[in-house]
Order: C-alpha cells, then sequence, then structure tokens
C-alpha cells in the first residue's frame, strides 16, 4: 500500500510541529523518519496512523483518501517504544486481541484467530512462550510479541515508533536484522520513527531526515551519506569533523593550522571543511597537504577500528576531532595520550560562508609519509 503525504502541517498552540511538507511512500517500502528530538517525526507518524490530525493537507493510502478517516478504520498496525502489551494477558491472548475486537462482519471466528496466533507466533519465533505473560519476557522477546499483535489484522501500513530505542545494543542489532528481514518476505508498506543514525541507514530503502518541523532531505541510505545537502544533514549524521579557515592563496587558514585545496585554482572562499573520521590520516609531521596540528586526548578500540579522539592543538576550534583507524595501521604506528600529531584530510567536503547550498566534494591525494600513510 502506498501512502501519499500532501502538503500536511501540524501546530500545537504557537508551535510550529510541522511545516507543510509533502511525500510519497511507494508499496512495499521501509521508510526511516530520522532527525533529533523535537524535529517532528513522531508527530508525522501519528498523523499517518490517525492518532493526531493535520491541521492542512491531504494523506492518501493507496487511492483511499484517510485523511478524515478514524484511526481505526485506516487499517494501520502500530508498535510502540514500550510495546504497550497487556500485562493481565499471554502471549497469545496479547496477540489475538486486535482480532478479537474487529467489527462482528470482519472477525476471523475463533478457530482462524488461533491458526493466525499460531502462525505469528511462529514468525516471530515465540511459539514456545504463547502461555507466557509479559513481566517474564525480555525486552527483545516483547518487542516481538508487540510486532506480532500489530501484523494479526493484515494492515494494509505499519508504523513503528523508536520500536528498539529501549534495548541494548546487541539486542537491538539482532531485532533490526531480524525486521528487515521479515519485511521483505511480507512485503508490507512500513514507517519507522528513530534517531539512531546507524539504525535509519541500516534498515531503511529510503531515509527522510527531518529538522523543526521540515524535511531536510529524502534520499536511498548509500546517497544520502555520499552526497549530504545541508550543514544539518552531514552534522546529523555524525562522526564528522570540522575545519573552519579563511581562504588564501590557495590555502584555508585558522590560526598555526592550515588545509591546502586539492586544485590550487580553484578559487574556493572561506567557509567550513567537513572530513569525515575514516577519511582522517594521522602524520607524525605536516604535510604538503596539511599542517593540522592535534593533541590525543584518547584511543578507544570500538569493533574493527580504533578511534582516536583529538584537540586541536594551537588553533582555534571547540570541537573534539575524531579519526576511526584499522588496528593494522594503529599497530604499526601507534599513538598514545599526550602525543602531538598532524591530521590530513583524505577527502572532505566544503560548505561556503553564507551559502546554503549542497557541498563541493574534495579529494586529495594520499602523501605517503609519516603516521598511517
Amino acid at each position: 500500500m502506498s501512502i501519499r503525504l500532501d502538503n500536511i502541517s501540524k501546530t500545537f498552540g504557537k508551535f510550529q510541529a510541522l511545516s507543510p511538507m509533502s511525500l510519497n511512500i511507494d508499496e512495499g517500502e521501509m521508510i526511516g523518519l530520522l532527525g533529533p528530538s523535537g524535529s517532528g517525526k513522531t508527530t508525522l507518524l501519528r498523523i499517518i496512523a490517525g492518532l493526531e490530525g493535520a491541521d492542512s493537507g491531504n494523506i492518501k493510502f493507496g487511492e483511499r483518501d484517510v485523511t478524515n478517516i478514524h484511526v481505526r478504520d485506516r487499517h494501520v498496525g502500530f508498535v510502540f517504544q514500550n510495546y504497550a502489551l497487556f500485562r493481565h494477558m499471554t502471549v497469545a491472548d496479547n496477540v489475538a486481541f486486535g482480532l478479537e475486537v474487529m467489527d462482528s462482519k470482519h472477525r476471523p471466528d475463533k478457530a482462524e484467530i488461533q491458526r493466525r496466533v499460531r502462525h505469528l507466533l511462529e514468525m516471530v519465533q515465540l511459539e514456545h512462550l504463547a502461555n507466557r505473560f509479559p513481566a517474564q519476557l525480555s525486552g527483545g522477546q516483547k518487542q516481538r510479541i508487540a510486532l506480532a499483535r500489530a501484523l494479526a489484522t493484515k494492515p494494509d501500513v505499519l508504523l513503528l515508533d523508536e520500536p528498539f530505542g529501549a534495548l541494548d545494543a546487541k539486542v537491538r542489532k539482532e531485532l533490526r536484522r531480524w525486521l528487515r528481514g521479515l519485511h521483505d518476505e511480507l512485503g508490507f508498506t512500513s514507517v519507522f520513527v528513530t534517531h539512531d543514525q546507524e539504525e535509519a541507514l541500516e534498515l531503511s530503502d529510503r531515509v527522510v531526515v527531518m529538522s523543526n518541523g521540515r524535511i531536510e532531505q529524502v534520499d536511498e541510505p548509500a546517497a544520502l551519506y555520499a552526497q549530504p545537502n545541508s550543514r544539518f544533514v552531514f552534522d546529523f549524521l555524525g562522526n564528522v569533523n570540522v575545519f573552519e579557515g579563511q581562504f588564501e592563496q590557495g590555502r584555508w587558514y585558522n590560526d598555526q593550522a592550515w588545509v591546502q585545496a586539492p586544485n590550487k585554482e580553484q578559487a574556493l572562499g572561506s567557509g567550513q571543511l567537513y572530513v569525515r573520521s575514516h577519511e582522517l590520516a594521522l602524520r607524525s609531521e605536516p604535510t604538503q597537504q596539511a599542517a593540522l596540528p592535534l593533541k590525543v586526548i584518547a584511543v578507544n578500540p570500538i569493533g574493527a577500528e580504533v578511534r582516536v579522539e583529538l584537540a586541536p592543538y594551537e588553533w582555534q576550534s571547540e570541537q573534539i576531532w575524531e579519526a576511526d583507524l584499522s588496528h593494522g595501521d594503529y599497530h604499526r604506528h601507534p599513538v598514545k595520550r599526550g602525543d602531538i600529531v598532524y591530521a590530513e584530510p583524505q577527502a572532505g567536503y566544503f560548505f561556503r560562508d553564507g551559502v546554503d547550498q549542497a557541498p563541493e566534494s574534495l579529494q586529495w591525494t594520499p602523501v605517503q609519509q609519516g603516521l598511517h600513510a
């Protein structure tokens, strides 16, 4: 079931929760609404569900206009962050609840309800827990039951509000993989809210980045990461270092630090150079491309990488920089807290001062010297 949002807006008193926005979601897509708290993503999800009314605009599920249709008649499944399971009901009864309260004209008979509940519990791999109560389940199991209950009525659209927010990192990752597989198997249309960038990029067919009640960018995960169209999107996707400098004779300067533009003939101007942590090399001394002195303040092995945290040294920045190194690079040229090293960008994105538009993509030729060449 496709979803079409046209010119949707919402205010709460004097607060503009959603500025007029439009969004098309194709049948079978999994869409992630990504943004910080207060960006409007949950409000938009609740408007799609019918739990909130929009001040303006129209909503269509396929060819059906549901703008003024009550939530119970929209045929959506909703999964809440806190699971919202009935504590006095068994797992099986929780899953059956939506079927048992359906209008008598559409309600399946008892045998069909039992068959569907068994099938859903098998699908979420929890059929052995059918007679337990929610208090006897782990967080991950509760979330699977909440999802099974939402799917029981065969909704046209599945909506999820921070579905994994209350779970620990390992369970979150396992459930993300499981939900994506289930979505691909059943082919339903789904929209989920998250503030977790990794979750949005891993799960979504397309990501909708929101800020202050507006849509900043809509794109496939790979394209969103490769081509962020604004400072906000770049900042929110995280793991980015920002060098702010004045442009003179082919270089950006900030006190004693400088970075050479890849093409000396480019008149790029003053502004902000964004460099992702994995596109930053560390050297033992300045190179022809950059003289960016940094003091090592922490070295943290994280999974397949070693993350080095760095404080600007003899130039102005309030930001703590990060460099993500492979374990091989780190062990060949180890650094420790207190060392002075020099950062060298391998790739970056440049935003001009006073210009609100997509950044210019830059690429440097690696210099083979010093640390981590």
